[in-house]
């Protein structure tokens, strides 16, 4: 009889990543392409923490420190929570391995409106918010149409859900291709393709509060239905068996996590491989229980998404990666190398 791997004691595990998300937060805002030595940053964090005063000379450094790359490190943590929170809803949703927050289109659909306003200049009336505003509302869009095609007289099924949303995805790819190879202008062209692969750069902290109000309140509604979502991985009848109505649990599936995916995507943009890496590599560590995965995987999210981005800026400083590229290009060899040995397979078996 096979043993199943040894799991790792959750307590320990979850205070010892919320230890490294801090100590990565204030590394991934001490380190950038404009050099400030340590004790300054650390000084600064505790000037805008505290609300003391810096030095007239060190206005441009903390302006560096806490107005630029502070709110998009703190914006990199909680779009990468929400991300491997949601792909382990989708993978739930989809009863399918290769579920992630963007197997239902609604990535994509967010992707026509952000590039209407980056090449075509739509809802400029809303200013600095219209490209987030935009993407969102075309996200909520998507989530409609994916919703409406997909559901049956027999309920939402997974294979049409997935089906639903793959075939919508390239339909909104081929509508975002058009209206890149028409853009006019050459760099506007270019920030639509690192708004396609993911960027932090526009991060500020007006964008903060409602990204974490909405992930937190996604989380939160994850890890009580946790139970619910061992049931339905299991099998429709055997979640029916438990007294989970299957149908509903999905539909509501599906808002939640269309809401959290299209609220961080229209801060971030299309940042691929989070939520469907973080969700394996945690199984492996904690096993297949929602309530200790939900516990777990945004803390891994956070701090891979917090140093991916760091990379980001890093590797070609003082221009930028798009940081999508970073988590795929980091992200896909980790996580074969787990796959090979961890003897895992989807669902803990």
């Amino acid at each position: 009889m096979r043993r199943s791997p040894s799991r790792i004691p959750l307590p320990p595990l979850v205070l010892g990543l919320t230890l490294l998300l801090l100590l990565s937060l204030v590394g991934g805002t001490g380190l950038g392409a404009a050099g400030i030595a340590w004790p300054d940053v650390l000084g600064f964090l505790w000037a805008g923490l505290t609300g003391g005063t810096v030095h007239a000379a060190d206005a441009a450094s903390y302006t560096i420190v806490w107005e630029i790359r502070l709110p998009r490190v703190v914006l990199g943590a909680i779009v990468g929570a929400g991300l491997a929170a949601v792909g382990v809803a989708v993978q739930a949703i989809v009863r399918n391995a290769l579920g992630d927050p963007f197997v239902l289109g609604i990535s994509s659909g967010a992707a026509v409106g952000a590039n209407a306003v980056i090449l075509l200049g739509a809802f400029a009336g809303l200013g600095v918010w219209a490209l987030s505003a935009s993407a969102f509302l075309s996200a909520l869009a998507a989530m409609a149409l994916v919703y409406a095609v997909a559901r049956s007289p027999h309920g939402l099924s997974p294979l049409r859900l997935v089906l639903t949303g793959t075939a919508l995805a390239y339909g909104f790819e081929a509508v975002t291709t058009v209206m890149v190879f028409g853009a006019a202008r050459g760099e506007a062209a270019r920030s639509a393709l690192m708004w396609l692969l993911g960027s932090l750069g526009g991060a500020t902290w007006a964008q903060v509060p409602l990204v974490a109000v909405t992930v937190v309140a996604g989380w939160a509604w994850l890890r009580r239905r946790a139970e619910s979502l061992n049931a339905l991985a299991m099998g429709d009848e055997t979640s029916a068996a438990l007294g989970v109505r299957p149908e509903r649990l999905r539909r509501e599936l599906f808002l939640v996590t269309a809401a959290v995916t299209g609220t961080v995507v229209a801060v971030s943009g299309a940042i691929g491989f989070v939520g469907l890496m973080v969700p394996h590599v945690v199984r492996m560590l904690v096993g297949a229980d929602h309530r200790r995965v939900l516990a777990v995987a945004p803390l891994v999210g956070a701090v891979l998404l917090v140093w991916a981005d760091v990379l980001s800026r890093l590797l070609l400083a003082p221009a930028e990666l798009p940081v999508g590229v970073i988590t795929a290009v980091v992200g896909v060899p980790a996580f074969l190398v787990l796959m090979r040995r961890g003897g895992y397979a989807f669902g803990g078996r």
